[in-house]
């Protein structure tokens, strides 16, 4: 592993690396020890209690940020006909037709969201290797597979501040809450909604502590650990 920078090393001693925080202290803390030249994202890091292999402990779903998440959302639509015009005037960035989806195959994926409408679904699902590993694929349960008529409030939701949340092969759910930007407040919102809506999609399998641990860090920041039982408490007023 690559020694640290001494930027890094400077700020990780604001750390205590044997405590956890309270979640607001741990907010002021994490933009505190962000030393980037650019305005970093904030991120929380939850390591559950659920076996990505098995079926019955997927972690999956959608949280929507009431303060959104401090970027422009690139939105990929695949839709022809109809719903190819409908997801152009709703303001899509890019319309996922037969030569788009060849780039894509080619690797290309400069976007951030993708939207899929039912019958362009056969096609799209070729992209599963280039897509899939990236948290790309649209999917019906995360709600990015729409009929064309629902295309522009989908559209709508992802530039919003709609972000999709899944367990990695690891057992880690990987979110980002907003930017170092944010006033704490509007961190803690946003934070309440990830937690919240990772709470109601716990699953049945689930044995013993649905979540065991949290950290949130910024980009290239030292991670800061959470108290956890206040991190699970968490809710949308």
């Amino acid at each position: 592993m690559s020694k640290r920078g001494k930027q890094y090393q400077e700020v990780a001693k604001l750390v205590d690396n044997e405590a956890t925080y309270p979640v607001r202290e741990a907010i002021e803390l994490a933009k505190k020890t962000s030393y980037v030249k650019f305005d970093a994202s904030v991120e929380l890091h939850l390591r559950m209690g659920a076996d990505p292999k098995h079926a019955d402990q997927q972690v999956r779903g959608v949280a929507m940020l009431p303060h959104g998440l401090g970027k422009q959302v690139r939105v990929m639509v695949f839709a022809q006909g109809d719903g190819a015009r409908k997801a152009h005037e709703a303001g899509a960035d890019f319309i996922g037709d037969d030569e788009m989806i060849k780039k894509i195959e080619g690797g290309w994926v400069d976007f951030d969201v993708a939207i899929g409408t039912p019958d362009m679904m056969g096609k799209v699902g070729r992209l599963g290797r280039v897509l899939g590993r990236r948290g790309l694929m649209p999917n019906p349960r995360s709600g990015t597979v729409v009929q064309p008529d629902d295309l522009p409030r989908a559209i709508d939701d992802a530039r919003k501040g709609r972000m999709e949340f899944r367990l990695d092969r690891t057992g880690v759910i990987h979110t980002v809450l907003g930017k170092v930007s944010f006033d704490d407040d509007k961190l803690l919102e946003n934070m309440a909604s990830v937690v919240d809506a990772i709470n109601q999609a716990e699953p049945s399998g689930i044995k013993g502590a649905y979540m065991r641990s949290a950290v949130m860090t910024t980009a290239m920041g030292p991670p800061v650990k959470l108290d956890l039982p206040e991190v699970v408490s968490m809710k949308v007023v």
